[in-house]
């Protein structure tokens, strides 16, 4: 039994650290993730709930730092009933939002693995069975754990290691994530991910003589009935597949992958910061003798926008796209991404802002 609770203490602490600092790295995206859930919880439990969404950046903060924290104290043998309760008390909490999701099909990616990792909400909820089994072992054994340094060592790289994530958590909040795992990264080229990396294959089940048959064509011979057809390599599905940008003139979606732009991206005109919005506007001017089109791209209305834009004096086209295409693109409001042909070639957080010198030399 000794053996198994070392075991399961080493798998449920490199866990625990392996997500957090996936997450520690994009608290912005747990952040989205966790506004999801509230808002379902809102629309499902109770209004209330949704009294939490403002503050869902903090609460996510505390969460993902709380969860390298507490891998690294159940590897150190921290204080472990308070520990192991804390971990038993987190692996309900997940593990009732994976089943939620997946058993309602509220929330289609739980963020476990922020976007480094892709679950489907079944398989995320089995991965938080299994880390239930291996926490009921050590919960049972708590009390066979022994120290294996002192308090005070022990309280100190708790500490050191709480200030360390919490610092790397919100650098990774005022600029961006230091890893970019997402769809729209630099050096990915958004039209060829919005196709299939190869041409997708069918299989086509049917029933003939009271029995399921798989065929790869489908059948001409009407004895043959039809009951479904699935997806034979579904991982050569496009990555991308919700993005478009139009305005009251037409589509621009095909357009967006000519030339050079520059997206000043503005996902939310009423939560925007304006603390830089000066840089901006600065960098669009002296942008404007190079072939360069600057382009405000935004999920706020026409009337909010165009307020946002006159308030501002930014002198700028704009387009609307879906929010959460914008926000996978950058996590950043306001925040620029950099397009040349479709490919990402720069992105920067609005306290980045960079000079057109800094642009025009990844051209």
């Amino acid at each position: 039994m000794n053996i198994l609770k070392e075991i399961a203490k080493y798998i449920v602490g490199g866990l625990f650290i392996f997500s957090g600092l996936i997450k520690v790295n994009d608290p912005v995206g747990t952040a989205i993730k966790m506004e999801e859930y509230f808002q379902v919880f809102a629309e499902d439990f109770g209004s209330f709930f949704a009294i939490f969404i403002p503050a869902a950046l903090p609460i996510s903060v505390f969460l993902v730092v709380l969860e390298v924290v507490i891998g690294i104290a159940i590897l150190i043998n921290y204080r472990p009933k308070i520990t192991i309760w804390v971990l038993s008390t987190l692996i309900l909490f997940f593990t009732f939002l994976t089943f939620y999701s997946a058993y309602f099909n509220k929330v289609t990616d739980c963020g476990c693995f922020g976007d480094a990792i892709k679950l489907t909400p079944w398989e995320s909820f089995i991965k938080d069975l299994i880390l239930v089994a291996f926490i009921a072992i050590l919960f049972i054994k708590r009390n066979a754990f022994q120290a294996i340094m002192s308090i005070k060592k022990s309280d100190i790289i708790v500490g050191i290691s709480t200030i360390l994530f919490l610092f790397i958590s919100i650098q990774a909040i005022r600029h961006l994530p230091f890893v970019d795992f997402r769809t729209y990264k630099i050096g990915n080229n958004i039209k060829e991910l919005m196709s299939p990396s190869e041409e997708l294959r069918y299989i086509y089940v049917m029933e003939k003589d009271g029995e399921n048959v798989e065929l790869d064509q489908y059948p001409t011979d009407p004895s043959y009935k039809f009951k479904e057809m699935i997806l034979a390599n579904p991982e050569a599905q496009p990555k991308i597949v919700d993005y478009s940008i139009e305005n009251e003139e037409g589509d621009f979606t095909e357009e967006s992958f000519t030339g050079t732009k520059l997206f000043v991206i503005i996902y939310n005109t009423s939560k925007a910061s304006t603390s830089n919005i000066s840089d901006i506007k600065n960098l669009a001017n002296s942008l404007q003798k190079y072939q360069i089109d600057i382009w405000g791209l935004t999920a706020s209305s026409y009337t909010d926008f165009e307020a946002f834009r006159h308030e501002n004096q930014l002198a700028i086209p704009f387009f609307l796209t879906d929010a959460t295409v914008l926000k996978t693109m950058v996590r950043s409001n306001p925040g620029l991404v950099l397009v040349k042909n479709g490919t990402v070639l720069g992105k920067w957080h609005h306290n980045d802002v960079p000079d057109a010198q800094g642009i025009v030399e990844l051209l």
